[in-house]
């Protein structure tokens, strides 16, 4: 059964209440290929483009969504984040922008929708500065590494 379905197969919220608060940490990964036009104008680790630095939005905005998934995906748990930190790392060999987004909180329900939200609306607001350059961005990859805290922990296998 789904915890977000009630026993008449509705959606619901799941009921945290008598669940104990315990540290929850998160980290998730999003990858976007760059365009030729792009990748040509990463310098000093960021791009400039005529809406601004990109990474540096992007860093924020992962933040800024990170903190706001209970408003952006249906029956998620409003939390108080204690940390939440965007990376942004570009790999000019490979024409290739990774974004890193670890949360961390002390709760009764984890954080990973609030990395995954966070490293997601970080692509997107690279991919939306990034536009005006060119469209041929491709966000090809947004992913949970690794979650711990609650009833069990979760670490992606590397490839």
């Amino acid at each position: 059964m789904f915890s977000h379905l009630d026993a008449q197969n509705r959606p619901a919220m799941v009921n945290v209440g008598d669940k104990p608060a315990t540290r929850r940490t998160a980290h998730a990964v999003a990858v976007i290929t760059l365009p030729v036009e792009l990748a040509a104008l990463l310098k000093d680790g960021d791009i400039l483009t005529k809406k601004g630095a990109i990474f540096h939005t992007a860093v924020l905005a992962g933040v800024m969504g990170a903190k706001r998934t209970s408003e952006l995906i249906p029956l998620c748990h409003p939390l108080a984040l204690e940390d939440c930190q965007v990376e942004i790392t570009p790999d000019a060999a490979r024409s290739e922008v990774t974004i890193h987004c670890r949360v961390q909180t002390q709760a009764k329900t984890g954080v990973e929708m609030e990395a995954l939200t966070g490293a997601t609306v970080a692509a997107l607001t690279f991919y939306d500065m990034g536009k005006s350059v060119s469209h041929g961005i491709v966000i090809k990859e947004v992913r949970l590494l690794e979650k711990t805290g609650g009833k069990s922990d979760y670490h992606a296998k590397t490839t």
